[in-house]
């Protein structure tokens, strides 16, 4: 578990300084600071919480709001798939802990220093998580506390930084230009349904299935090959 605190500090850092920000605009479009904090701790997904501030700002709806950042969230379906062997031996109770505090950047680094060496499991992956949602539900509840003392900081530019922070999170995601034509089809999907007028929030669910509609054809497909 130590191994997985330490290797993860760099990472936590950064994701800690977009949680600040995060958590000052939030804070700023009317979330009370202990409901980001709880937000934090409960979803803990960065993508997914700001889509659904934004939604939620720009909307009220919170239907909507919840349907975008779900959407954003069906990724984990993989994830949680691809740690069975990580996660073989523990009890129901320490699984259902290890999938919430899993992160895309601890399960990343996890199956990076798997790749490396075998032992490398559970451990890692707990110790690790533990430390980024510590650090996201830190960073984004003091980002709100200080975020409803201060002025408003869209006359500065700084609402900019939800868009950043999405823009940086979905860069690492990128794993190649294998995944370059369900990223086109979830692009095209979305953009087609925010033409059409329908609200952002059903734009996002629409490309996010049909972004992994057609990973799943090409991953069939490349298995039938084999």
């Amino acid at each position: 578990m130590k191994h997985g605190v330490l290797a993860i500090l760099p990472l936590a850092l950064g994701a800690a300084i977009y949680g600040f920000a995060f958590g000052l605009l939030a804070a700023q479009v009317g979330f009370p600071w202990w409901g980001v904090g709880l937000m934090s701790s409960v979803v803990h997904a960065g993508s997914s919480q700001i889509v659904a501030v934004e939604q939620f700002a720009s909307t009220q709806a919170v239907m909507g709001a919840v349907l975008a950042g779900a959407a954003l969230n069906l990724r984990y379906i993989g994830i949680v798939a691809s740690l069975s062997k990580v996660l073989a031996g523990l009890s129901p109770g320490l699984k259902l802990l290890a999938i919430h505090i899993t992160g895309d950047e601890n399960w990343a680094l996890t199956m990076a220093e798997r790749a490396k060496s075998p032992d490398v499991g559970a451990a890692f992956l707990m110790g690790s998580g533990v430390v980024m949602i510590t650090a996201w539900t830190t960073s984004t509840t003091a980002g709100a506390v200080i975020g409803t003392v201060l002025p408003d900081l869209e006359r500065f530019g700084l609402g900019f930084a939800f868009t950043a922070a999405f823009i940086a999170m979905a860069q690492s995601l990128w794993r190649g230009r294998s995944q370059m034509l369900p990223w086109a089809i979830a692009v095209a999907a979305t953009i087609v349904v925010i033409n059409l007028g329908l609200p952002k929030a059903y734009a996002i669910v629409v490309g996010a299935v049909c972004g992994l509609a057609m990973s799943f054809i090409l991953r069939r497909s490349a298995g039938a090959m084999i």
